[in-house]
């Protein structure tokens, strides 16, 4: 009897890049590579080009695109990934030229996010985002389709899905549509009960692989997958978070953000993002170890602003500070803090943060009450701020939570835990 070892084969990738000068292309192609990774698959070379516009035809001029056939030929290249969206001309001609998959940066996040994807809603969100990017890319497409399914830059639908005409796609996304604005509606309902019920609602939110699922385990123990990769999770998640003064917040941890994102997922994944934009309060967590931690930050700015975030408490949360040669370097005010959330170094800072920024100021009392001074707890419990209470021969033992304009009335009862 004769035994098989099955081993899964790495794809092996070539990254190319077009500079023409509208964003910085090194930084893209860097941040190409990790993308490339988190599907999967291993960068093996990269090849930049600077020219005023990519080639109509094959994006790259002739010259480098030869070189790109001759070193996909000596490499054994799996699959060439653009660092730019590609037209399905120009991926037929490079496929024709080069006999290698071609795949673009869109296709390649569409594909990180179809796998990534693991709740109902999330899956969802996907396939609408790769059927709205499919559609326009129909024609043309005719016997590459059936190669679909098997590697990096082609999960999602499904082959007999792609290979269905216009109409039937189109009456997908309605479909798509419908459901998520299902979804989305009782995600609206979720947060009106929550607002009813005076749940204050914390969104973490921040660059992809910023290490907010980290905090997340960190504060609550929630088992968030943490990996380091680029959108390691993707579904949101909701726990609960009791701060150092009795308060609880409801933490939700948010889908990580990158450069040059594609629209249809930012259309997809409005409702999600959406989670952020009706929080309180929003934690902005940057890698700080990063060269481009300001960059990443003004990503993460633009996407608040343009949710309708300015008028909610931000604070900046830098991560990954033990990793920083000179922690002098980095910028600190009232409305940032330092940690690492791996560790734990600087939770307790972070707690007293969130709590200087509480919508109202609450604070978690210990009361002994007098029997003659029980109105206070009546008064108390007019507004919702008392949790529990004792009656002992010496007088009535009581927990409350109080807004600060109270505090006065309750401090000369308080006693020690």
């Amino acid at each position: 009897m004769e035994l098989y070892e099955n081993r899964q084969t790495i794809q092996r990738a070539l990254l190319v890049g077009i500079d023409t000068g509208e964003y910085d292309a090194e930084a893209s192609m860097k941040e190409l590579y990790e993308l490339v990774r988190s599907a999967g698959a291993e960068a093996v070379a990269n090849m930049m080009q600077r020219r005023d516009k990519p080639d109509g035809a094959t994006c790259v001029g002739s010259g480098r695109l030869e070189e790109i056939t001759a070193f996909c030929q000596e490499q054994e290249i799996d699959f060439i990934v653009f660092d730019t969206e590609l037209t399905p001309t120009q991926i037929r001609n490079i496929e024709q030229a080069t006999d290698v998959r071609t795949i673009d940066r869109t296709m390649l996040i569409l594909d990180i996010f179809a796998i990534r994807a693991k709740t109902n809603e999330g899956k969802l969100q996907v396939e609408l985002a790769q059927l709205k990017y499919l559609l326009p890319r129909l024609s043309g497409k005719g016997k590459e389709m059936s190669r679909l399914g098997g590697g990096v830059g082609t999960r999602g639908p499904g082959e007999t899905k792609l290979e269905t005409d216009r109409r039937h796609i189109r009456r997908r996304i309605e479909y798509l549509k419908g459901a998520l604005n299902e979804l989305t509606e009782r995600r609206s309902r979720h947060r009106e009960r929550r607002r009813k019920d005076g749940i204050i609602t914390a969104a973490i939110v921040g660059y992809t692989n910023a290490g907010k699922s980290t905090l997340m385990n960190t504060l609550t123990q929630a088992g968030v997958l943490s990996e380091d990769k680029l959108f390691a999770t993707l579904d949101p998640t909701s726990r609960a978070l009791q701060l150092p003064n009795g308060v609880s917040v409801m933490l939700i941890d948010t889908v990580g953000l990158v450069r040059r994102l594609p629209h249809h997922l930012v259309e997809a994944f409005q409702s999600t993002l959406e989670e952020a934009a009706t929080a309180d309060i929003i934690l902005n967590v940057c890698d700080v170890s990063g060269e481009e931690y300001r960059l990443h930050l003004d990503v993460t700015h633009r996407l608040l602003q343009e949710l309708g975030c300015g008028d909610r408490p931000i604070i900046t949360v830098y991560n990954k500070c033990d990793l920083v040669a000179d922690p002098a370097d980095i910028p600190h005010d009232s409305d940032s803090v330092c940690i690492c959330a791996k560790s734990g170094d600087g939770i307790s800072e972070l707690l007293h943060t969130v709590e200087e920024h509480l919508p109202v100021r609450l604070k978690l009392f210990r009361l002994s009450v007098p029997f003659d001074k029980a109105s206070l707890l009546a008064e108390l419990r007019k507004v919702g701020a008392l949790r529990s209470q004792e009656y002992t021969a010496e007088g009535i033992l009581a927990e409350a939570l109080v807004e600060e304009p109270l505090w006065h009335k309750v401090t000369p009862y308080a006693v020690s835990p």
